[in-house]
C-alpha cells in the first residue's frame, strides 16, 4: 500500500483482514479516506489504538462517521434530487453502502411503516447492527437539515424501542443523512443527554485529500464549539 502515514497503513492492514476486504475494497476505503474520518474525530489514545488494533466498536459513536462518501450513487448534486432517488441508489449499491456503514451492520428493510393512531409513516431505511446488537434507523434529507426533522427521528427511535426492540437489544439508533446541516440546530432540538440520535453530512463525490479533511476539521470544530457552549 502506498501510505505514508504509518499509523494509517496499520490500520488499513487490520481493517482489511477484520473485514475480509477485496482490493477494490481496500482501495476505495483509502481513497475515501476512512482513517482520517474516524480518526479525527478520537482523542490521541484512540488515535493510537486504531493503529494497533483497528476500528473498536464499543459504543454508538464508533459507528457514525461525518461526513459519509457515497460516490457509488453514481448520482450529482442538484436541486432536482429526490429523497426517494437517492434511496434507491443506495439500494442498488447495498453491498458498498454497507461497507460504507461499517463492521456489524445487516439490512432489515426500506420504507418501514409505522402506524400511529391511523397516521402512517415510513423510514427510509432499516439497519441492525449485530456488535452493538441494536437497530438503527436511517431517515435521508436532500437539503438542509430541519429541527423538524430531528423530532420525526426521535419518534421514530422511541417507537422501536418501545415496539420493535427485543429485551436484549440495546437501544436503538437513529442516523439522519443529509446534504446540510447545522450544529445549532442538532443541539437545541435534541436533550443534552442524548446518545441515540446522529444528523450527518453526506457527499456524492469522492473529494480529494485536502477537501475532505478541511470538511471534517471544520465540522469537529463546529461540534466542540457548540458543546461548549452553556445552556441558555
Amino acid at each position: 500500500m502506498r501510505v505514508e502515514n504509518r499509523a494509517a497503513r496499520d490500520f488499513y492492514e487490520i481493517e482489511s483482514v477484520k473485514n475480509n476486504w477485496s482490493v477494490r475494497e481496500l482501495e476505495r476505503q483509502k481513497s475515501s479516506l476512512l482513517y482520517e474520518r474516524i480518526a479525527l474525530s478520537k482523542d490521541k489514545k484512540e488515535v493510537i489504538r486504531l493503529a494497533l488494533r483497528g476500528q473498536e466498536i464499543k459504543k454508538y459513536d464508533d459507528i457514525i462517521k461525518d461526513p459519509y462518501v457515497l460516490e457509488f450513487t453514481g448520482l450529482d448534486s442538484s436541486p432536482k434530487l429526490y429523497e426517494s432517488s437517492l434511496e434507491q441508489a443506495l439500494i442498488d449499491n447495498l453491498s458498498k453502502f454497507v461497507l460504507e456503514l461499517g463492521r456489524g451492520f445487516s439490512f432489515v428493510a426500506r420504507q418501514k411503516r409505522i402506524t400511529l393512531e391511523g397516521d402512517h409513516f415510513y423510514i427510509d431505511l432499516v439497519f441492525y447492527n449485530t456488535i452493538l446488537k441494536c437497530y438503527v434507523l436511517i431517515d435521508l434529507k436532500v437539503g438542509k437539515l430541519a429541527h423538524q426533522d430531528i423530532g420525526q427521528m426521535q419518534m421514530y427511535v422511541n417507537y422501536y424501542d418501545q415496539e420493535m426492540k427485543q429485551a436484549d437489544d440495546n437501544p436503538t439508533v437513529g442516523l439522519i443523512l443529509c446534504e446540510d446541516k447545522k450544529e445549532a440546530v442538532v443541539k437545541y432540538t435534541l436533550p443534552r443527554e442524548n446518545r441515540q440520535i446522529f444528523a450527518s453530512k453526506y457527499k456524492l463525490y469522492l473529494p480529494t485529500k485536502k477537501e475532505l479533511l478541511a470538511e471534517i476539521k471544520r465540522e469537529k470544530q463546529m461540534i466542540e464549539a457548540y458543546a461548549n457552549t452553556p445552556a441558555v
